[in-house]
């Protein structure tokens, strides 16, 4: 079964969504982060996707208050990530309570200093994000393209032990249109025991279905439910 990864991503310590990682597209869905990750523990949500868009943005992790709040006064397992550039920000994340953390930038421009953090924290606490545009990565809060192709940096890091991947296709974000299924399954076909995290376009309950069947491992769900595209209630059948 599917696991249900609901999505808080933060600027300036409130809730908010993007569309396409555009940050002029920002909506504030809630002032307070806290609230929403209490409502999502009370639904049976166990595992949370806790994003730093300022820390994105600006190279160094920053609404890690907010995260120790998420941390200390819930039960959820956070994973964090957005703006963890260097190890003084591996630090603070785990010091506040991220149980994992997500590195794309990093991964791209610093692989040296990814691989030590996979070494040292393993492949279940060290997750690998491969955000795609157009089938290449993109990094920075995807405000920067690369030339890496995706699937060939996914399967070079998945040779040096990452297990975890969580992949956006950057095109669907925000944009409730769909899921990139295809581009799963391809990811799937060359690696069949991937922990595949999907994120992004997921619009409706039968997206969630559609992921489920194709075997992908977790879904991370934001616009969707902020909107009230899916309920929590229609969720209970892929938690607990």
């Amino acid at each position: 079964m599917i696991e249900i990864v609901p999505a808080i991503d933060m600027i300036g310590g409130k809730c908010v969504r993007l569309s396409k990682g555009d940050y002029a597209t920002k909506k504030v869905y809630n002032e307070n982060p806290l609230e929403v990750a209490k409502m999502f523990e009370d639904n049976g949500i166990t595992r949370l996707h806790l994003v730093d868009l300022d820390g994105a943005k600006a190279g160094h992790i920053v609404n890690h208050k907010s995260l120790e709040q998420i941390a200390s006064k819930t039960s959820l397992v956070v994973d964090f990530g957005g703006g963890l550039k260097t190890t003084d920000d591996l630090n603070v994340a785990f010091e506040c309570g991220a149980k994992m953390i997500t590195g794309g930038s990093i991964a791209v421009k610093n692989p040296t200093e990814f691989l030590g953090w996979l070494e040292k924290y393993g492949s279940d606490r060290i997750i690998l994000g491969a955000d795609a545009k157009d089938g290449k990565v993109a990094v920075t809060g995807w405000l920067e393209d690369t030339d890496a192709e995706l699937l060939t940096f996914v399967k070079d890091y998945y040779s040096k032990g990452v297990r975890k991947v969580i992949c956006t296709d950057i095109g669907r974000d925000g944009m409730l249109q769909g899921p990139a299924i295809e581009l799963y399954k391809q990811m799937l076909g060359e690696i069949a025991d991937l922990w595949l995290v999907a994120s992004g376009g997921v619009s409706c309950i039968g997206d969630v279905e559609s992921l489920n069947t194709a075997g992908i491992s977790s879904v991370i769900i934001g616009k969707a439910i902020y909107e009230g595209r899916i309920t929590m209630k229609e969720l209970q059948a892929f938690i607990g």
